[in-house]
């Protein structure tokens, strides 16, 4: 798939379109015409509201690529969509697909910018606990978050069906993506893109520390070597970033919640440059 010198890539993860004032941020994205933007998970909670995303978003950039984010993946009363987990799931990426947008289910897109071949895969992977202190067995990680309050709505909203349980599903996904990524590991360089982060020293939120073990999985340590990424997008902390490890750039590229953006340079713009980003 060639593209061009022009093009850039952009992304923004966790707009939570629930919220009015980050619909208003969202109608201000400046439309980018010759460049691909990545929905890094967390659009919105409502599939409603993730297809009001992606057609007012479309014809603003050539390209859109998305990711789930645990919100997505909510099942809430009341709200009248009913499928759970796997089928939830499938219901969002025929959404995506008929919109012409590119997901974890799709092939990854090889582009062309500047004269550099980049592979682009967009990546589901959940969590299993792990990214927990190494004293808590991972069996205890929910109940030692519980112990100083912190309890994570997807405990009452993402069911994992036909899975028996979240981590069950979140090792099947990982099973997948990485004999796919191995299959397609031929010396590109990639941009790996996941709702959450894949390290447990990136997942932190000095906030909430104790809301780790809904933030990733142990087994992507060290993806961002063995896949040769050279650059991984993520969003769920709703803190900007910008960190290397081992020479690989990390952007953390949510939005959050209104309170946590509301006059807040980092959110000018409410996208973030990913490629080529800063040199």
């Amino acid at each position: 798939m060639d593209v061009g010198d022009r093009m850039k890539i952009h992304a923004v993860a966790d707009l939570h379109l629930g919220h009015p004032e980050n619909r208003e941020a969202m109608a201000g994205i400046v439309p980018r015409r010759d460049d691909w933007l990545i929905l890094a998970g967390d659009v919105a909670e409502r599939i409603s509201d993730v297809e009001f995303a992606l057609a007012t978003l479309l014809p603003r950039f050539k390209q859109l690529v998305w990711v789930p984010g645990n919100h997505e993946l909510w099942t809430s009363p009341g709200n009248g969509e009913s499928e759970r987990g796997q089928a939830r799931y499938e219901r969002l990426v025929s959404l995506c697909r008929s919109y012409g947008v590119l997901t974890p289910e799709d092939p990854y897109p090889v582009v062309s910018i500047a004269n550099e071949r980049i592979r682009i895969a967009p990546l589901f992977l959940l969590y299993d606990y792990s990214f927990r202190p190494d004293e808590i067995d991972v069996e205890d990680a929910v109940a030692w978050a519980k112990a100083s309050g912190v309890v994570c709505t997807d405990e009452l909203l993402l069911h994992p069906d036909p899975f028996p349980s979240r981590p069950a599903w979140c090792h099947a996904r990982c099973d997948l993506t990485e004999a796919r990524l191995a299959e397609c590991n031929d010396g590109l360089p990639i941009i790996l893109v996941n709702h959450f982060p894949l390290r447990q020293d990136l997942a932190r939120t000095p906030a909430v520390p104790r809301f780790s073990p809904w933030c990733g999985t142990r087994r992507t340590t060290d993806w961002h070597l063995r896949f040769n990424a050279c650059v991984v997008v993520s969003g769920h902390l709703h803190i900007r970033s910008t960190k290397y490890r081992d020479g690989v750039r990390f952007e953390e590229v949510s939005l959050g919640y209104p309170r946590q953006w509301r006059n807040k340079p980092a959110a000018n713009g409410v996208v973030r440059e990913v490629w080529p980003g800063i040199p």
